[in-house]
């Protein structure tokens, strides 16, 4: 069996463009070189991958497979001409990190800034994902750390206590949840919602929540960071719901309420996910020591004023 990587291209091209005509034409070549190279792939491989149709062609079950596949390594190769660039420039370490919204916003800026001041040679590659989507990546190697939350199954990952997220109710002053002394998200969802932009994770998760008990979350408006959705908030446009740490800063500043929530999930302890501790290279070690310090820190902290 022999392949190479212009056999995966033109595959990852058929399948896109179910046309030999447009696979020809993506891959500068020509016509006949391409059909003649997909008949010499299928004898090495010794299975039918495309299926030839008066409309054009499609991939056979074994030619969707090799696609797929194909696809990965091409992303792979992708990512490696990015790095060795990177290393060309000077830089000795890429690092990917993907992690939930509070995670990202609250608690990895002063983090990293520590980090990066310590590592000048380092680069990082941080995105916000929802958990279950960090844990597929992290398992696939599409990224080197996760920071996840709540109850999500982190799978054959090992994993690495981190801090802990409150999820709360932010209102206007005024409003009719405002002055109780805690709420069950499904009274919120009476009414309109702020919510941060659809590619948070924070949005991802709380649409579940509402589809968990068969109800839709009445979105108003959507913005961009918490912040704006204090401002939203307390200009009377809908309530939301945010983490603690955020609503308690910018309640200083902002007219807004809080109350708790009473669900189970409204507290939701962060993890650390790696594929293999021991694999990774030393400067990402360096980093998860920093996010298992500033846990610790945390905990101290909250210890020391009673907080859970």
């Amino acid at each position: 069996m022999h392949f190479d990587l212009v056999d995966l291209r033109l595959l990852v091209n058929i399948a896109d463009f179910n046309s030999l005509t447009r696979t020809a034409d993506a891959t500068h070549m020509s016509l006949s070189a391409v059909s003649t190279r997909v008949k010499k792939l299928e004898d090495s491989i010794g299975i039918q991958l495309i299926y030839r149709t008066g409309q054009g062609v499609a991939l056979t079950p074994t030619g969707l497979t090799f696609a797929m596949h194909a696809r990965l390594v091409l992303r792979q190769i992708q990512h490696l001409r990015g790095d060795l660039q990177e290393y060309a420039k000077g830089v000795k370490g890429h690092l990917r990190v993907f992690a939930n919204t509070t995670a990202l916003v609250e608690f990895l800026p002063p983090i990293l800034q520590a980090y990066l001041a310590s590592h000048p040679d380092v680069n990082i590659d941080l995105h916000e994902k929802p958990s279950r989507d960090i844990v597929r990546a992290v398992a696939d190697g599409q990224t080197d750390i996760g920071i996840v939350a709540g109850n999500v199954s982190t799978r054959d990952l090992e994993v690495i206590p981190y801090r802990s997220d409150r999820l709360v109710l932010v209102t206007p002053p005024g409003h009719a949840l405002a002055q109780a002394g805690a709420v069950d998200f499904a009274d919120t969802l009476e009414y309109d919602h702020v919510s941060l932009h659809e590619a948070s994770a924070l949005h991802t998760f709380l649409h579940e929540a509402s589809d968990a008990l068969h109800r839709s979350l009445q979105i108003r408006i959507q913005v961009g960071n918490f912040e704006a959705a204090c401002r939203m908030i307390a200009a009377d446009i809908g309530v939301g719901i945010l983490p603690e740490s955020a609503a308690r800063r910018y309640a200083q500043n902002t007219d807004i309420a809080i109350v708790p929530l009473n669900d189970k999930w409204a507290v939701r302890a962060m993890k650390i996910c790696v594929r293999n501790l021991e694999e990774l290279p030393a400067f990402a070690k360096a980093l998860i020591v920093l996010l298992a310090a500033d846990a610790e820190k945390a905990g101290a902290e909250d210890g020391s004023t009673g907080a859970n």
